[in-house]
């Protein structure tokens, strides 16, 4: 099957991606962010998948969802937040997979916090593996820690695995380049890094240590660079 995904890393762990014409959007924080490399209202989004509740993922989440009458794809907590603020929402957990219009979303384990803007419990962070309708497969770590489980989701066969290399709230960049050894990717990126002074990270460096350690390709995007999927 002729591939057909896009994928644009917007800034932050936001991704934009397009397949087989359907627009799909990954934990927009665009408005405040101030390395976004487009504005909320700039995008449309059929979906919208939300890996848990802190701003900086929620970020534009129920602006754009109610413009564009999109789905969100989350966590069931988040699930049933979202549909008290009015927006569509399909819930999901841990391990749970559902064959969407674009392709199959399965709901992998993440290590951090999930508290809602407002304080509302928002259930347990949550990581996503894509494998879309043309069989691309791509794996969203979200804001994570190392865990051994890595090795698992590895073995679905990752074409492009997203990786949080900021530290301090997530795996820095040694955990990062372990997880790349446990799930060995066709490639991957950084993600989750320079937006604030409390995750700078030189991605470059990070980038030759993982071709040297793994021997995986890691890219290093620019925010609103289309990635180099082939």
């Amino acid at each position: 099957m002729r591939m057909t995904t896009k994928i644009q890393w917007l800034g932050h762990s936001c991704f934009y991606i397009e397949s087989n014409s359907h627009k799909i959007l990954i934990d927009p924080f665009l408005t405040g962010n101030p390395v976004a490399a487009l504005n909320a209202v700039d995008l449309k989004a059929d979906f919208i998948l939300v890996s848990h509740g802190h701003g900086d993922h929620i970020g534009d989440t129920i602006e754009i969802a109610k413009r564009c009458n999109s789905t969100v794809i989350c966590n069931y907590e988040i699930s049933g937040w979202m549909e008290s603020k009015g927006v569509k929402a399909h819930g999901m957990q841990h391990g749970g997979a559902f064959q969407f219009p674009f392709g199959k979303v399965k709901l992998t384990l993440a290590f951090h916090g999930s508290m809602l803007p407002d304080g509302s419990n928002g259930g347990n962070p949550c990581g996503f593996l894509i494998r879309f309708n043309d069989k691309f497969c791509f794996y969203d770590a979200a804001d994570t820690g190392l865990f051994g489980d890595m090795k698992l989701i590895g073995e679905e066969g990752i074409d492009l695995a997203a990786l949080p290399i900021g530290d301090n709230y997530t795996m820095g960049p040694e955990d990062a380049i372990k997880a790349v050894g446990f799930l060995m990717p066709k490639k991957v990126i950084p993600m989750h890094y320079n937006t604030f002074d409390m995750i700078k990270q030189d991605a470059h460096a990070w980038a030759k240590a993982v071709k040297t350690q793994t021997g995986v390709n890691a890219l290093v995007p620019n925010p609103g660079d289309w990635i180099d999927l082939g």
